[in-house]
This record gives C-alpha cells, sequence and structure tokens, in this order.
C-alpha cells in the first residue's frame, strides 16, 4: 500500500488539472498559433507561467486505484501488475486468463 499523503497528492493534481484544462489548452494554442502577432504569444507565455504547475496534466501520476502503486499500471485496468495478477488468478476480472501453454 502506497502512503496516503502520495495518493491524496495526486488526487488534489487530477482536480487541479481538471479545473485548469480549458484554460491551459487555450493558452497553449494562441502560443503555439504562428499567425498571432508576437506580443499576444509573450503575454499568453507569461500568463501560462502565471498558472499552477500543479494544474498541468503531465504533473498527474497513473497510481493504481486498490494500492496506490505508482510503478507498473495497465492503463486499460488502471491496475498495478501485482493487483492485476491477484484478481486475474482468483478470476475477478472477466475475459482475462493467465496464459499456460
Amino acid at each position: 500500500m502506497a502512503k496516503t499523503s502520495a495518493v491524496e497528492k495526486n488526487n488534489r493534481r487530477a482536480k487541479l488539472s481538471a479545473l485548469h484544462a480549458e484554460k491551459r489548452a487555450a493558452l497553449k494554442a494562441l502560443v503555439m498559433d504562428r499567425e498571432a502577432p508576437v506580443e499576444e504569444r509573450f503575454e499568453a507565455t507569461l500568463k501560462l507561467a502565471q498558472l499552477p504547475r500543479n494544474g498541468a496534466k503531465v504533473r498527474v501520476r497513473l497510481r493504481c486505484e486498490l494500492t496506490g502503486r505508482p510503478r507498473g499500471n495497465y492503463r486499460k485496468f488502471k491496475l498495478s501488475r501485482n493487483a492485476l495478477r491477484d484478481l486475474a488468478s482468483f478470476g475477478q476480472i472477466p475475459g482475462l486468463v493467465k496464459a499456460s501453454w
């Protein structure tokens, strides 16, 4: 089990990134627009820098839903490899069978 504080910090980052996603996307589109005047692009860059760092989607870490483990996760199941193996062994995940040959 991961530290509760680390999991909660990641949850706060996810909420903050969802909150600022629209504003961040608009500013980034303006910064990347080559047709826009340089002054507007520079102002957009400054406004983007003033937004909270944890509001960026990149800062959110994929963690296991059960254990909070930060590494070795399967995106499709949102589970770590250890938790996935345990649930698959008990037949808790429909359609998933362990390989045997």
